[in-house]
């Protein structure tokens, strides 16, 4: 079985098209270094990945995927200012693209698809790495974590790309790691793909019912 009669792709960034961990590792480090608090592995790190920035940056400050609801305001503040800084000033030290992810983008690109990027990471991070990895002239339009007054698992951003885009919900496929990308398409009724491989907090990704699942992300070709 693939899909039929799709013309836009919608792809999630972090952990799906790119492992960005160790980029955003040392950024949580630095911030938490400066604080005077105890720092963490690239692993534990991993499993803090995918909710957007603030959430990043709460989770490091509470030591755990559970945010400690006591943090001091202004320690955040302070906290999320040191970690977009020098994560704005690192972006793609040691970011890579995930196996096959370029070619088979190009490919699709080549097929008419028109390839879309719904990310919850903060806007202004998301052409610089695309630059850096010599992808940026693959995507037609991308949405931001901060773009829109909310960010996935909300179906919003998803909605905002199909109408941007000029299509309707059924003409359009949504790709991704974690939870967040399949519960925003559920809830607005797009089909998705999860790949195997990416951020999902150690859970399975088929715990969230995608339409396809793939463990490697050229196996999209045989889908579209």
């Amino acid at each position: 079985m693939k899909f039929n009669h799709k013309e836009v792709i919608l792809f999630d960034l972090d952990g799906t098209l790119i492992d960005s961990v160790p980029d955003l590792a040392a950024a949580v480090n630095h911030m938490l270094e400066v604080l005077n608090r105890e720092s963490f592995t690239e692993e534990t790190i991993r499993y803090w990945v995918g909710n957007g920035a603030q959430m990043l940056v709460k989770r490091a400050l509470s030591g755990q995927t559970e945010v400690d609801e006591t943090l001091d305001q202004s320690l955040f503040e302070n906290a999320l200012e040191l970690f977009l800084k020098f994560y704005g000033q690192n972006l793609s030290h040691r970011t890579i693209a995930y196996p096959n992810v370029p070619a088979t983008l190009h490919a699709l690109k080549e097929k008419g698809y028109r390839l879309v990027i719904v990310t919850n990471k903060p806007f202004d991070f998301v052409v610089p790495i695309l630059k850096g990895l010599k992808l940026d002239g693959v995507f037609d339009f991308w949405v931001g974590g901060d773009s829109l007054e909310k960010k996935k698992p909300d179906p919003l951003p998803l909605l905002h790309a199909c109408e941007h885009m000029n299509v309707s919900v059924e003409q359009c496929v949504m790709v991704g790691d974690s939870k967040n990308d399949l519960l925003a398409a559920g809830t607005c009724g797009m089909q998705s793909v999860g790949v195997t491989y990416g951020y999902n907090y150690g859970e399975d990704i088929r715990i969230y019912n995608p339409t396809y699942i793939i463990n490697d992300f050229s196996e999209l070709n045989a889908l579209l």
